[in-house]
């Protein structure tokens, strides 16, 4: 068989299946559709004789698809004035088959055959669709799209380059700012799908993946009123375990070296944080204790935060490069400490764009074990201060004693 007899036995074996859905859509529904398992495929051979004339000659092919559209036009005009409600998937169909056909002819294959695939899948799981809108809100939508703003609008076009004396690079900073959203929102994402389905350990464990801190300070809050000491200060010691994983995941997609570094002791850590809260929150508490919390990660891609992320990571980036070169060893210690009374992220984020070049390594990692010890030393009184009284003591106790303990590694940094 001739090369162009396998393209037109291609173009009539794609068209004709959307031609069969569209066929098996009108047989159900009983009413009046454009084309069937006849039509399509004439649509699309149109397309490919067309594209096959055409030669690298736009013209004809797009008058074609004109011609194509104008009947397409009709039927749906027809459409409107027989019925209250009439839909343009059929017609657009007719479009697409148009397209595939063209797209044979001019060798694009693979092309016109996803295309038509997926366009089957569409067409198919019309209510599967038409439902899922119903069922997501307006406002994960809007989160999600928030989401792609950050990272396929802002992110191509921001400066990939050095500025000044600490050689700031912009699109470093803004990509950091994109890897912790999208862990954030992750986290979000999953908070939200198993709402209602899980109890205050799993709040806990998602919620560290999100921040640590703010879970503590909801959770501290939530306390007052839900007469479960230990089921709380347990799940404040999950999130901070959990913590540790997420800073893992984070600087590991920067500094695989400075990931390396940290691995061994952060996983003892995290595993131990996960471990203990568990055990703690299993302890008996008062019948009325949890297990539905209405803890809830509040949206993680509010765009003025993600800018004031930005802005904060480069302050602090410049700051880390200063203190170095005016302070020493001693400078990054000092700022470890201060930041991890704050937003510890854009700290331990600014380290690995300075480990092994500005900062030696070493250091790198005593910075970022210190910044987290220094967030579990300031969760600990959050806890105390936002919490009832039963709830603070505990959650004060476990969480210096994590503190201590992730102080230990510094033993072996520092030799």
């Amino acid at each position: 068989m001739p090369p162009e007899g396998i393209k037109i036995l291609l173009t009539l074996f794609l068209c004709f299946l959307i031609g069969l859905e569209r066929e098996e859509h009108r047989a159900a529904g009983q009413r009046y559709s454009f084309g069937g398992v006849r039509t399509f495929p004439l649509i699309g051979l149109t397309g490919y004789a067309l594209a096959l004339l055409s030669g690298q000659q736009l013209l004809p092919l797009t008058f074609g698809f004109g011609v194509i559209g104008a009947f397409l036009w009709l039927s749906y005009r027809h459409k409107l004035e027989t019925y209250n409600e009439a839909g343009v998937t059929t017609e657009v169909s007719g479009l697409v088959t148009y397209v595939i056909g063209a797209l044979v002819s001019r060798d694009q294959l693979w092309i016109a055959t996803t295309i038509a695939v997926i366009s089957m899948l569409l067409l198919e799981l019309k209510e599967f669709l038409e439902n899922l809108t119903t069922k997501i809100p307006a406002v994960e939508i809007l989160t999600f799209t928030k989401f792609l703003l950050l990272t396929f609008v802002i992110l191509p076009i921001v400066p990939n380059k050095d500025f000044g004396p600490f050689a700031v690079n912009p699109f470093k900073a803004w990509l950091i700012v994109v890897a912790i959203s999208g862990v954030s929102y992750g986290s979000y994402l999953l908070e939200k799908l198993s709402k209602g389905k899980g109890g205050i350990r799993l709040s806990a464990l998602l919620g560290g993946l999100y921040s640590s801190t703010f879970t503590t300070v909801v959770m501290a809050k939530e306390a007052r009123t839900a007469g479960a000491p230990h089921t709380y200060a347990g799940a404040i010691l999950i999130a901070s375990g959990v913590m540790y994983f997420r800073f893992l995941a984070l600087i590991g997609i920067f500094n695989l070296q400075l990931m390396n570094g940290l691995l061994v002791p952060f996983i003892i850590l995290g595993a131990v944080g996960i471990a203990g809260g568990w055990a703690w929150s299993c302890l008996p508490d008062a019948p009325t204790a949890e297990t539905k919390p209405s803890y809830s990660s509040r949206n993680p891609l509010e765009l003025g935060s993600a800018f004031l992320l930005g802005v904060v990571f480069l302050v602090l980036l410049v700051a880390t490069n200063f203190a170095l070169i005016h302070l020493g060893s001693g400078g990054i210690y000092g700022m470890a400490v201060i930041s991890g009374l704050a937003p510890v992220d854009p700290f331990i984020m600014g380290l690995t764009q300075t480990a092994g070049k500005l900062t030696s390594m070493g250091l790198a990692v005593a910075g970022v074990i210190l910044a987290a010890a220094s967030n579990n030393f300031a969760k600990a009184f959050i806890a105390l201060a936002l919490a009832d009284r039963k709830t603070g003591r505990q959650s004060l106790i476990l969480m210096l004693a994590l503190t201590a303990l992730g102080l230990v590694p510094l033993i072996w940094v520092a030799r």
